[in-house]
C-alpha cells in the first residue's frame, strides 16, 4: 500500500553521523553530526534515516540530540530492527546482538524511541535481512511483530533495508512492505533492478529509497587513486567504467556527483534518495547537485556509448 506520508526528494543518511571510521574512513564529531541534522531540516530534508547498528547506537543518540526542541511534525524518522546495541559500548562498531525475534524487535523499537527521543517511528526497516540465514525468523517473528506495532501506531510504515537486488525482488513478492531501501544497486555503475526488482516493487506499490548512489564513494570523488567502491578500494573494471563516464561528464560540463544523484532519482520506482552526509556544507552541496542543470545530450551520449542501460529512465 502507498506510504501514509510524503517524503522529500533527498533524505539524510545518518550512518556517518555515528562516526563509523572503520566503514567510511573518517570520523565525525558530535558537534558536526548535530549541525548536519539541523542544516538538513533547515533545507527541507525532513527524512532522517538511521539504525541501531550504526556505531552501536551512537547515530541514533546524536540524531536524537539534534532533534531536541524540534516539533515532531517537522521531521520523519526511519530506523531499523535486527541489531540490539551494547549499551556499555556506545560508538563502538560491531558490538551488540543480531536478532530478528519478536522480543528483539520489541526491544529494538523501544531502544530506538529512547535514543531518538520520540514517541513513534515513521518507518521501521528490517536491517540487512539477506546477510545470514534469518529468513524464517524474519518471516515468522519480525514482520508479524512490525505489523502489530503498525496497528498500534508505534510505527507508521514497514520496510526492508537491502543491499542485494535479488532480495528486493523476493521481499517485494513475499513480505508486507510499504517501502524498501536498496543500497548501492541502482547507480550509474549498476542497473540490475531494472529487470525484475523495480517492476515487482512498482506492481505492489512499494516505495523505493535509493541509497548508496555514489557506490560507496567513487561516483562522488571520481576514479582517483584509492577511490572507494562498496566500502573497499575500487577494482580496475569499476575505475575504468567511472573514467569513461567522467569523460562524458567533462564534455557536457556535468559534475559526476550531480549525474549520479539525478540518474538514480529519475526512475519512477524511486521515491527518495538517501545520501550520507557528515557536515552542513555537504547538505548544501548535495542539494545543489540534485538540482544542477544537466543537458539531455549528456544522457543520450551515455546511452549511445552503452555506459548505462538503454532503457534506464533519465531526467
Amino acid at each position: 500500500m502507498p506510504l501514509p506520508f510524503s517524503t522529500p526528494p533527498l533524505a539524510l543518511g545518518c550512518a556517518p553521523l555515528g562516526s563509523m571510521e572503520r566503514t567510511f574512513g573518517y570520523g565525525v564529531s558530535e558537534a558536526d553530526a548535530v549541525a548536519t541534522v539541523q542544516r538538513a531540516l533547515e533545507r527541507g530534508i525532513t527524512l532522517l534515516d538511521t539504525a541501531p547498528f550504526y556505531a552501536n547506537g551512537q547515530s541514533e543518540v546524536r540524531v536524537g540530540r539534534a532533534l531536541r526542541g524540534v516539533p515532531r511534525d517537522r521531521f520523519l524518522i526511519s530506523t531499523k530492527v535486527g541489531w540490539l546495541p551494547d549499551p556499555d559500548h556506545l560508538g563502538v562498531q560491531g558490538v551488540g546482538e543480531r536478532s530478528y525475534s519478536r522480543q528483539a524487535v520489541l526491544r529494538s523499537i523501544e531502544g530506538s524511541l529512547k535514543r531518538l527521543g520520540v514517541d513513534s517511528i515513521d518507518i521501521a526497516h528490517v536491517h540487512d535481512p539477506e546477510s545470514g540465514d534469518y529468513r524464517a525468523e524474519i518471516m515468522d517473528e519480525a514482520y508479524p511483530t512490525l505489523i502489530e506495532l503498525k496497528a498500534q501506531g508505534v510505527i507508521r510504515a514497514i520496510g526492508a533495508g537491502l543491499n542485494q537486488t535479488d532480495f528486493l525482488t523476493d521481499y517485494a513478492q513475499h513480505m508486507p512492505l510499504d517501502c524498501a531501501i536498496l543500497a548501492g544497486r541502482y547507480t550509474l555503475l549498476e542497473q540490475a533492478p531494472l529487470r525484475e526488482a523495480f517492476p515487482a516493487a512498482v506492481a505492489r506499490g512499494i516505495a523505493i529509497f535509493a541509497a548508496g548512489v555514489f557506490n560507496g564513494g567513487i561516483l562522488a570523488t571520481g576514479a582517483r587513486p584509492g577511490a572507494r567502491y562498496q566500502y573497499a578500494v575500487a577494482p580496475e573494471p569499476i575505475l575504468r567504467l567511472t573514467r569513461m563516464i567522467e569523460r562524458v561528464c567533462a564534455r557536457h560540463g556535468v559534475p559526476l556527483r550531480a549525474a549520479a544523484m539525478q540518474f538514480a532519482a529519475a526512475h519512477p520506482a524511486v521515491r527518495t534518495l538517501i545520501v550520507g552526509m557528515a557536515r552542513p556544507d555537504e547538505v548544501d552541496d548535495n542539494l545543489a547537485a540534485l538540482n544542477a542543470p544537466i543537458p539531455p545530450a549528456f544522457w543520450a551520449e551515455l546511452k549511445a556509448r552503452e555506459l548505462v542501460e538503454p532503457d534506464a529512465p533519465t531526467p
